[in-house]
């Protein structure tokens, strides 16, 4: 089966197989190492503040005391948590539009490229940056996930309709239509599927950019809220003493280089483990 040939060349990839253990070790490390620290997120010693690590605190403690190996555990878990949800939405997204716009045309197909058109030259960040103060009070972080993924899918969803254009011209997919099967079901049974290489490619890679889109935005207040914290906002308050404490910026930004490396390295081993012709 096709499925054991492109796990079996997944395997043979020296960069792939480094970027899934080492994902592995950071899901294992946000998930599961809070269980051996001696502290809780939400605790505080107020006779440590701005401690150095040390066999108290292993990363050190915050201007507040927190301890700085839970809250940072703590941050990984939200930003691995926003960038599986945001990948799965705005792929999810391109897919059906992208395949909708492609397999019926006209003015359907119209309407959704210019939707598509619309969001593109829309500026993002400025919109997330606007939209999310007024979110904050009482908001759920799911709803900055949605404005994140609201803005991620509308260049995939063009090479899905290009890729539909030509599948919806396929022989198995012409006799579906001869068979009387609704035209939406053809799209999920026969057009979807065989888009899966560019659409499992397309959500990884989308994992890596969410955590990345996510950290900036916090990075700038416009993201996570307090008392909740996520690897961005971690990085944006360690910034600011990094010189002096330097244990507040070089755990939580290690941890986000180290993330979005293997989750790209993964990406670029799906990419040529489903089309082995890409690299060549």
């Amino acid at each position: 089966m096709r499925s054991k040939v492109v796990f079996k060349r997944l395997l043979a990839n020296k960069q792939a197989r480094y970027g899934f253990l080492a994902l592995i070790l950071l899901v294992a490390l946000a998930y599961i190492g809070p269980f051996f620290g001696p502290y809780d997120w939400t605790e505080k010693d107020f006779m440590a503040f701005l401690s150095a690590p040390g066999p108290d605190h292993w990363w050190g403690t915050t201007s507040i005391g927190a301890d700085m190996y839970a809250v940072t555990l703590r941050g990984m878990q939200k930003s691995i948590i926003i960038g599986l949800l945001v990948a799965l939405i705005s792929t999810g997204l391109a897919a059906i539009v992208g395949a909708f716009a492609g397999y019926f045309g006209g003015w359907i197909d119209k309407m959704l490229m210019w939707g598509v058109d619309l969001l593109l030259v829309l500026p993002s960040f400025l919109i997330i940056a606007i939209v999310s103060p007024r979110l904050r009070e009482g908001a759920s972080w799911l709803w900055f996930v949605a404005l994140l993924a609201a803005f991620s899918w509308m260049i995939t969803s063009r090479v899905v309709r290009s890729m539909t254009l030509s599948l919806r011209e396929r022989e198995y997919v012409l006799a579906a239509v001869y068979m009387g099967i609704p035209r939406w079901k053809i799209i999920f049974r026969h057009i979807v599927p065989n888009l899966s290489s560019l659409l499992i490619i397309d959500a990884t890679l989308n994992v890596s950019g969410a955590i990345i889109g996510e950290a900036a935005l916090s990075f700038f207040g416009f993201g996570i809220q307090p008392p909740d914290v996520s690897l961005g906002t971690l990085i944006a308050e360690g910034s600011r003493n990094a010189t002096g404490y330097p244990w507040l910026f070089a755990f939580p930004a290690g941890l986000l280089v180290a993330l979005v490396l293997s989750v790209n390295l993964i990406g670029d081993g799906l990419r040529d483990a489903l089309d082995p012709g890409s690299n060549s």
